[in-house]
């Protein structure tokens, strides 16, 4: 009895050794079917924590990974077309430029590679960054009133032929637009009968 009652005693301890603290940016993922599409998003989400983001921990004008951790990934299951052009099923990570003033990018890698594989001398080399660019998409910030404490993906379908992507943190909401391009699937459909 008094060995059962020990073994009572210690387990909750080495339970306890063995549970790991929350992650500062936790994973997070959103997923949404758009036309014959799914979309998917699997990102991590840093807080602001009070701090000042974009223009100072995010610099204008330096790539960044868009979310925390490993690389921010998004899949299509189908082909699509985003800023005029035209992408293969699979992934890509996003990567967005802020800027001071006027347009943002938001780039899809096409090696959906962590923006940190384009470090050279400790900075992200911006050359190397647009040569792997899938696309390069101009994008105007909005500011909103109410801040978003975490980096936060969403994807509305629209009018289920196009889906709207938006990025909010702090007060900053940026979006982009993927065509599903249903109309020319289906015609393709009809096509082979």
């Amino acid at each position: 009895i008094a060995g059962a009652m020990f073994m009572m005693a210690v387990m909750p301890i080495s339970s306890f050794a063995q549970l790991q603290a929350p992650a500062a940016s936790p994973a997070a993922f959103v997923s949404q079917n758009v036309g014959f599409t799914k979309i998917s998003i699997d990102y991590s989400s840093p807080a602001l924590k009070g701090r000042k983001i974009f223009g100072e921990i995010e610099k204008y004008g330096v790539t960044w990974r868009a979310g925390a951790n490993a690389a921010t990934i998004i899949e299509f299951s189908t082909a699509v077309n985003v800023g005029g052009k035209n992408l293969r099923p699979g992934k890509y990570s996003i990567f967005i430029t802020p800027q001071a003033s006027g347009e943002w990018t938001v780039h899809l890698n096409s090696k959906a590679n962590s923006v940190f594989a384009y470090m050279k001398d400790g900075k992200i080399d911006e050359e190397a960054v647009a040569k792997d660019d899938a696309v390069a998409v101009k994008v105007t910030p909005r500011m909103a009133a109410d801040s978003h404490e975490r980096v936060t993906y969403a994807i509305s379908a629209e009018d289920n032929k196009t889906a709207k992507i938006t990025m909010a943190w702090d007060k900053v909401r940026l979006s982009f637009t993927v065509d599903t391009q249903v109309d020319q699937k289906m015609e393709g459909f009809k096509a082979a009968f």
